[in-house]
């Protein structure tokens, strides 16, 4: 009895002490993040042209099973269609509802994220790990790597003017692929939005200070682009001509989601990608700098997860909302990255996702692409 007494005893200072050097890891150990307060805007309500839909349940699923992570898409001057993978690979395949084919492309050694083809039918490349590059005939230059003397962090998304000029972002000059999340808690401006001439083979910074620059995309006149601030929930537009040259406002704020790439149509709108939508209780935590170091020392399964939701907007230049293409549990298609469309089928690519989804643009109700 005296025996059994002294072990529970024991086993009770055994547990007090490890919850003291549990709470004293959660409150003092170091991170590797000096987060910043923020309040942000109460998420809006799906309703109007983001009320919840089915639509992308119709989508067919190309390569499931035999990919992973192919994050953005491309459709080339060969009328294949390419994505960047997981493993570095960036493979072409050929759509077919009876038939697929899948090739490798190259292997960059990186990962592969923004795809974007040049007027000449180059294949430009934003790697998160190796910087922006250059693919033609199946051989990879290495364009750019840093600027101003800074080393690109997380070369992100890109879009390819007429006369070959690159602009792309850089995400993150602090936290490289992988440590995404700790940029979220930061709530810091570590992103760029660049420009790379082909013909002085130089990089230049069009605005920095931004929080998380993620997509890219040219207008189809090219006096400005449309650039992305994910952890604001922001997207931006970025004049590159006329009086306003060199300036950005916001386009759209308060989005419902993350916005992650975007793209223009076929028809000159833009597809915007919305990772996911918006974590409440993320939204709870930024304001306070002291909770969120001490999920930076959680294990990172402990995290709050992205809810799965597959979530497509059509907006116009002016940030109008056009149309949403959803998938509100995710089974079919979740966190889409990336969307591009040859004027029939719009393909869309996920970081983390196995296939990537194909949607005629016909079977839309009051489709513009059908004839």
């Amino acid at each position: 009895m005296i025996a059994s007494a002294s072990k529970t005893k024991k086993a009770l200072l055994l547990g007090s002490a490890l919850i003291v050097l549990l709470l004293i890891y959660l409150l003092t150990w170091p991170t590797p993040i000096d987060p910043r307060a923020y309040n942000p805007p109460e998420a809006p309500a799906l309703e109007g042209p983001t009320q919840p839909n089915n639509l992308l349940e119709n989508a067919s699923l190309a390569l499931q099973g035999q990919i992973e992570g192919p994050e953005d898409v491309a459709v080339g001057p060969d009328g294949q269609i390419y994505a960047g993978l997981l493993d570095g690979r960036i493979i072409r395949f050929t759509h077919d509802r009876s038939e697929e084919t899948l090739e490798d492309y190259v292997n960059t050694g990186g990962r592969p994220l923004g795809l974007a083809f040049g007027p000449e039918g180059t294949l430009y490349v934003a790697d998160g790990v190796k910087g922006l590059l250059k693919v033609q005939n199946g051989n990879i230059e290495v364009l750019s790597t840093g600027a101003d003397g800074v080393p690109f962090g997380f070369t992100d998304h890109l879009d390819v003017g007429s006369d070959g000029s690159v602009y792309f972002s850089d995400a993150s000059d602090r936290f490289g692929i992988g440590e995404y999340l700790y940029d979220l808690l930061e709530a810091k401006p570590h992103g760029r939005l660049l420009k790379y001439d082909p013909v002085q083979k130089k990089t230049i910074v069009l605005k920095d200070g931004l929080y998380f620059a993620n997509g890219v995309a040219l207008s189809s006149d090219e006096s400005y682009l449309l650039v992305h601030e994910t952890y604001r929930y922001r997207v931006n537009r970025f004049w590159l001509k006329g009086p306003r040259a060199n300036t950005m406002e916001p386009l759209i704020e308060n989005l419902p989601g993350f916005p992650d790439n975007i793209a223009r149509t076929s028809r000159g709108t833009f597809w915007l990608c919305l990772f996911t939508v918006r974590n409440p209780i993320m939204d709870s935590l930024h304001p306070s700098p002291f909770l969120k170091n001490i999920v930076a020392r959680l294990p990172k399964f402990m995290w709050p997860k992205p809810k799965p939701y597959g979530f497509v907007l059509e907006i116009d230049g002016d940030g109008k909302i056009l149309r949403s293409l959803q998938d509100p549990d995710g089974k079919h298609l979740k966190e889409i990255t990336g969307a591009k469309d040859d004027g029939r089928y719009l393909y869309m690519g996920s970081l983390h996702n196995d296939r990537i989804g194909v949607l005629d643009l016909h079977t839309l109700e009051g489709s513009p692409w059908a004839k």
